[in-house]
């Protein structure tokens, strides 16, 4: 059974209200023997947006280390976070810098790196699908996060790996792996050469497609190159939505043939059976 839950989001998080007391404890109620909060932390987050994707790193830590105490015997707290991954010329090396600071800085257990970020644009918005085609945005999506890869050292696991589907402007406009296979192939091998792995993100569920990030042609593709890291989480902002679908993400995993699943504590891997 899956009892970890590696990617949820608290109050630390712009695009959260929920109390990290709240997600414990729905994470014990649910069963969970494990939950890592991954606040979301993009250095240099666009300044056209209200968000700022930020939090106070003292205080984040003071509130998990309290309610890692609390919460002792009933469930282990971890901390993470999201880092918002960029791949511009003109921010890359700060928010590179950044993050390598701030990994040696603090006692984080484990970091997501996602891309968040297109040309200082948030493609989470309609304005920027109105002046790219689906096939460009993906594109410069793989490319982004291909470049993170090469890059950015500090992260464990790639995030929610082909997550702007959730954001096309016509969802019936699917995107296929077969057409981006040459891009994602580079970035899996290079994660596999390196130690990392990726993340099985059960928020593709939640927004109503038939498949989590990534499809599945991707989670068995990763296996079949001799993929092995790979850590699972809801991207719960709320407490209804941790280990949102977690029996269908093990059933999936089982029948492409994988056995286990990642945790990380003190950036040390741990694999789990399923």
């Amino acid at each position: 059974m899956i009892q970890a839950d590696f990617h949820t989001h608290t109050a630390f998080s712009s695009d959260s209200t929920e109390l990290p007391e709240n997600i414990i404890e729905q994470a014990i109620h649910l069963g969970l023997d494990t939950i890592c909060i991954t606040d979301h932390y993009d250095h240099l987050f666009p300044e056209q947006y209200k968000e700022r994707f930020t939090f106070d790193l003292d205080a984040y830590f003071q509130k998990l280390f309290d309610c890692r105490e609390r919460y002792r015997g009933k469930i282990r707290v971890l901390c993470g976070a999201e880092l918002g991954l960029r791949d511009e010329p003109d921010v890359l090396s700060d928010c590179v810098s950044f993050y390598k600071e701030l990994a040696v800085q603090y006692p984080f257990d484990f970091f997501i790196g996602s891309v968040h970020i297109l040309e200082h644009t948030d493609p989470y918005y309609p304005e920027y699908w109105q002046s790219h085609e689906i096939s460009d945005g993906m594109t410069a999506y793989f490319d982004a996060l291909l470049t993170g890869v090469k890059h950015y050292n500090m992260f464990h696991v790639l995030g929610h790996l082909d997550y702007l589907v959730r954001y096309f402007p016509d969802h019936t406009n699917d995107y296929q792996y077969s057409k981006y296979t040459d891009q994602i192939d580079e970035i899996l091998k290079l994660l596999i050469e390196q130690g990392r792995g990726i993340e099985l993100n059960t928020a593709g569920y939640k927004y109503g497609l038939p498949y989590p990030h990534p499809r599945p042609e991707i989670l068995a593709r990763y296996r079949e190159l001799g993929g092995e890291i790979l850590t699972i989480g809801s991207d719960g902002h709320t407490t209804n939505h941790l280990a949102y679908n977690f029996s269908g993400a093990r059933e999936l995993l089982l029948s492409l043939g994988y056995r286990y699943y990642t945790v990380y504590e003190n950036q040390k891997p741990e694999f789990k059976n399923l």
